[in-house]
């Protein structure tokens, strides 16, 4: 057969096209390349994909193979230079150790929604950080005996403990009706510990819950169940679908009280408001949105209407009952410490906190004075840029420098007991507060040097209490911190051997932590932080910051942070 050599050719030369389809090239037949679909894969219906392979010319030089057709051969025999650098002029540069928390993954959703947290898709990236345990978190011998202590005004009441029942049981026969009586034990056992950092007060959940529980309806148990329930889904997802059963069944009962005895009626009893606890806190263990807020406004709704019926009966002087101010504490407690984020009308305000109580509490980690502060600045932000003329500037500015000077001679006393994590607690609270007011009312930033210096000082104790893996009641003060982090200058701390030195590093590190430890949604407060933080890293590259007369506080913390639960 006759050969046409190379030279005779008077045809243009065909060669294998380098923009060919991933179709064709898997084949090995050669593709036209046309547009948006080449005519193979037209006529037999396959998809028509560009095969987009990367390569880096350092990886092929340090295997010692040729990059693409730069090689050392080619069809006249010549040697051809090699790019690169030669293997005596290459070195290898460190790599620096790089943790799980090292990195904020974004998505497209970064940048198409930026006022909105998902928590989902953060949770993915998160660094979660659980004890993992058997189906039941219960040693063989139960250890609820171990929690009456706590009462003695009940071993004179005529029990009968039958041995052969499970303790909560044989204390609470009720049980016996709805099932699942260990979910009542996981309540006591291991929710009620992580709402309290002292070593030595008990937790009203349990000082104060558990007696009234020996007289409360079933309505009462299915709402402690369900909670225990949901907390526990997390380690076990089984549970899940359980609490939400009792969730429903205890909303049930509790509308078709307020509808058949009247609001009126079931604002006198104080087991409603223990009930409509125990549903709010369901809710912000379970996804901490709006649902939880639902039962905020209904518990402020019968409070009010109890102290109204109580003055008009003449009974204001009567101090209420011990689950009674428990609710009431509760209820306002959750709604000052959330509200300082989103900027919202206050619901409870200071007439629910002694201005002169300075004992730290041992489930809010900080004095009452310090939350009735907290409450008048949060009413102040609100009402700062309404504050048009220079007298109102004025009176403005002479109310927060009050309030400044109540926070920096604020004495938090723990009591009687010698309580060195309580007292580190409050004392990075008393200082976030500090922080807060800075940001909120004066119009401090990241930058400022003395919020570098509050940053600091509240990651310091931080780092304290998870050096002693305890950090229970923090959840404000390391949110407060962290979204007050300078961006640009994030080493707050020498960097050790094994730990990073960086702010956003131990704020994760703490949030893992938190999240075995507390029963406040991590989660939520996790996707929020780290939000801020990627539009504070890009606020750094475009050069932007606050506009339209807001603060920082104002512009970067308050339209993400709706909704949130930083008791």
């Amino acid at each position: 057969m006759h050969t046409i050599k190379a030279a005779d050719r008077t045809g243009p030369v065909k060669t294998r096209s380098r923009d060919g389809c991933k179709e064709c090239r898997t084949s090995r037949v050669r593709c036209d390349t046309k547009k948006p679909i080449c005519t193979r894969c037209l006529e037999k219906g396959l998809p028509c994909m560009k095969n987009l392979v990367l390569k880096w010319e350092s990886e092929f030089i340090s295997r010692g193979v040729a990059f693409g057709r730069a090689g050392v051969w080619n069809k006249t025999g010549a040697n051809q230079p090699t790019h690169g650098l030669l293997s005596s002029e290459m070195h290898q540069c460190p790599v620096p150790t790089v943790s799980s928390w090292g990195f904020i993954n974004s998505g497209v959703s970064t940048f198409e929604c930026p006022d909105e947290v998902n928590v989902d898709f953060d949770e993915l990236n998160a660094l979660v950080s659980v004890a993992q345990s058997s189906n039941s978190p219960f040693s063989s011998n139960h250890q609820l005996w171990s929690w009456l202590q706590h009462f003695p005004h009940l071993s004179g009441l005529n029990i009968n403990f039958n041995p052969s029942l499970p303790p909560s049981l044989a204390l609470f026969p009720e049980l016996s009706k709805s099932g699942h009586g260990e979910l009542f034990d996981y309540y006591l056992q291991q929710v009620c510990p992580r709402t309290t950092a002292s070593s030595t007060f008990a937790s009203p959940f349990a000082s104060v819950i558990l007696p009234f529980c020996l007289s409360a309806s079933p309505t009462l148990f299915k709402a402690i169940q369900a909670l225990g329930a949901c907390h526990w889904s997390r380690l076990n997802p089984s549970y899940s679908a359980i609490g939400l059963r009792y969730k429903s069944d205890a909303l049930r009962d509790l509308r078709q009280r307020l509808s058949s005895e009247g609001t009126l009626t079931c604002s006198m009893d104080p087991e409603v408001l223990v009930i409509m606890i125990m549903l709010c806190l369901y809710e912000i263990v379970d996804k901490c949105d709006q649902q939880w807020t639902i039962h905020l406004k209904g518990a402020n709704d019968l409070i009010r209407l109890r102290r109204k019926q109580q003055m008009t009966l003449a009974q204001s002087t009567t101090p209420p009952d011990p689950v009674t101010s428990f609710a009431e504490q509760f209820f306002a407690f959750q709604d000052v410490m959330g509200r300082t984020a989103c900027a919202k009308e206050v619901l409870f305000g200071t007439d629910y906190w002694r201005l002169d109580e300075r004992n730290i509490d041992p489930w809010m980690g900080c004095s009452p004075e310090l939350v009735s502060i907290l409450a008048k600045i949060t009413d102040m932000s609100r009402t700062r840029k309404q504050n048009t003329s220079d007298a109102d500037k004025a009176s403005f500015s002479l109310r927060a420098g009050s309030l400044e000077r109540q926070l920096e001679n604020l004495v938090q006393e723990v009591g009687e007991s010698d309580d060195d994590i309580l007292e580190l607690v409050a004392k990075a609270k008393r200082l976030a507060a500090m922080l807060y007011l800075h940001c909120s009312l004066y119009g401090a930033g990241p930058t400022t040097p003395l919020v570098k210096s509050y940053v600091r000082q509240i990651l310091q104790l931080i780092s304290d209490l998870l050096d002693r893996k305890s950090l229970v009641n923090v959840t404000w003060p390391v949110f407060v911190a962290a979204v007050e982090l300078d961006p640009s200058d994030d080493e707050l701390f020498p960097e050790s051997e094994t730990e990073s030195g960086s702010g956003r590093a131990i704020v994760l590190r703490s949030l893992a932590t938190m999240a075995d430890s507390t029963i406040s949604n991590i989660a939520r407060t996790r996707a929020v932080i780290t939000k801020l933080w990627q539009t504070r890293d890009l606020d750094l590259i475009k050069g932007t910051g606050p506009q339209n007369q807001c603060n920082d506080w104002e512009w970067h913390v308050v339209p993400i942070s709706n909704a949130m639960s930083l008791a």
